[in-house]
């Protein structure tokens, strides 16, 4: 197999980050990206003096005091927890790049969006350069996403791309997907780093020479980053991650990145055969029936800046073997052995010679340290043999020393809590997970039938 032979006069440099070699490599040695090392004309740097052009009138420095965002409107979407992740809708002209795993559901997503904003009367170009028309129209059918200002293009040519869009004039650009798209005016194959920054760069500048917003997806390497060269993040205005559970429905949109609003909000999907449709109130996927069974707890969670009940469920069975079973769902399994640890040793609870089996309801994962005291409540009430009081939810994180620490936005869970019933809140002002248990017992107030907590 032939070689490539380094020229003295034409050092290789890498597209990503400008390491240069003078002996070509398939892995940057400083940025480690792989088949981003090509053989660049000439030496990198300044190497011409650059002529000042003088500004037009409608793009010379103004005071920031003067100008207004009355020209950049956000357009809803129509779809309203996409428009939360967004901070309130869509800007004119922004670039928005969605992320996530294979199968999750981001074509589905993109294509109630195009319909609900088409529905609207504005004017929204589809370009598939993974599916053909035929495939996209059976998905629209199932979901109910057929309308007439919905244009549907299949192409992976950008400038055929670039004539779609001068012929529909779109208010909104979909693309599915920047690493499908290749440019003739760029060397090598669709999905290659020089290929994505020139197709996103061409996009993003008709987006803001034009103002239509651009909506790109992108695909995610093995450890779930976005493929692709880093710089696709760097030019997009907004960065979001769809993510979820492939045996469950339920789905999570998280912002990464945004330009023009907050990161910390998230938008909550249920994913059905007929499409997939909004949660705006996800309380109550996330909780029990209601049972009285021992080693149950509710605590608060927080996605974003959504608070949001969680049940919590332990079981504990003795066993005589030596290493007792730890089995865990939806929670991080070393902080589940922490808490057991902490019982054992600073309320007596033992654990030791049981199995333990920890899980969420609804398939969610709570893995924030806000778990802790819920956690501990379910494994003391399943190896105690008490079920938790009507009315009752916990939220702190445990030290080693078996302190209630406080969380973050703790109001905002406390007034979340309330508002769903729960008025009874065991928390830090408890101070020890002793105290914590105790709490319980002495604020309970049974029912008719019902038997206090006994410890």
């Amino acid at each position: 197999m032939a070689t490539r032979r380094p020229s003295t006069t034409a050092p290789f440099r890498c597209t990503e980050c400008g390491w240069t070699t003078l002996k070509w490599a398939g892995r940057c040695g400083a940025c480690q990206q792989w088949g981003t090392v090509v053989e660049a004309a000439e030496q990198t740097g300044i190497l011409r003096a650059i002529s000042p052009v003088q500004p037009t009138s409608d793009r010379v420095a103004r005071p920031i005091t003067e100008l207004t965002t009355a020209d950049a409107p956000r357009r809803t979407t129509g779809v309203g927890e996409f428009d939360r992740v967004l901070g309130g809708g869509i800007v004119p002209g922004a670039a928005i790049l969605l992320s996530g795993e294979p199968g999750v559901g981001k074509s589905t997503l993109l294509l109630e969006v195009a319909a609900s904003s088409a529905k609207v009367g504005r004017r929204v170009l589809y370009a598939s350069a993974e599916e053909s028309t035929a495939q996209v129209r059976l998905r629209a059918e199932r979901t109910g996403a057929l309308h007439d200002e919905l244009y549907l293009a299949a192409e992976t040519d950008l400038a055929t791309i670039l004539g779609h869009i001068d012929q529909v004039k779109p208010e909104l650009v979909i693309v599915d997907s920047v690493q499908t798209v290749s440019s003739s005016l760029s060397e090598g194959m669709a999905g290659h780093p020089s290929q994505v920054r020139e197709v996103a760069s061409t996009l993003i500048r008709i987006a803001k020479d034009r103002g239509i917003p651009v909506i790109l997806v992108g695909h995610v390497t093995k450890d779930g980053s976005i493929a692709g060269p880093r710089i696709l993040e760097h030019l997009v205005d907004v960065v979001c991650h769809f993510e979820g559970d492939r045996q469950t429905s339920l789905r999570f949109v998280r912002a990464l990145k945004n330009r023009f609003g907050p990161t910390d909000e998230v938008g909550c999907f249920d994913m059905t055969g007929s499409g997939i449709t909004e949660v705006p109130d996800p309380s109550q996927l996330f909780l029990g029936h209601g049972s009285k069974e021992p080693g149950t707890c509710v605590a608060i969670a927080l996605e974003g800046r959504r608070a949001m009940p969680v049940e919590v469920q332990a079981l504990t069975i003795a066993t005589k073997a030596p290493n007792p079973r730890r089995i865990v769902n939806g929670v991080d399994s070393a902080r589940v052995a922490m808490v057991l640890a902490v019982l054992e040793k600073r309320c007596k609870v033992v654990t030791s010679d049981h199995d333990v089996y920890v899980s969420t309801v609804g398939g969610v994962r709570f893995t924030e340290p806000a778990a802790d005291l819920a956690i501990a409540l379910a494994v003391a009430g399943s190896v105690r043999n008490f079920s938790m009081p009507k009315g009752f939810a916990a939220i702190g994180e445990l030290s080693l020393a078996g302190e209630i620490r406080p969380v973050t936005q703790t109001p905002q869970r406390r007034s979340e809590a309330a508002r769903l019933g729960y008025h009874q809140l065991i928390d830090d002002r408890s101070q020890t997970l002793s105290g914590a248990l105790t709490d319980v017992k002495t604020r309970a107030r049974p029912g008719p039938g019902e038997d206090v907590p006994e410890f």
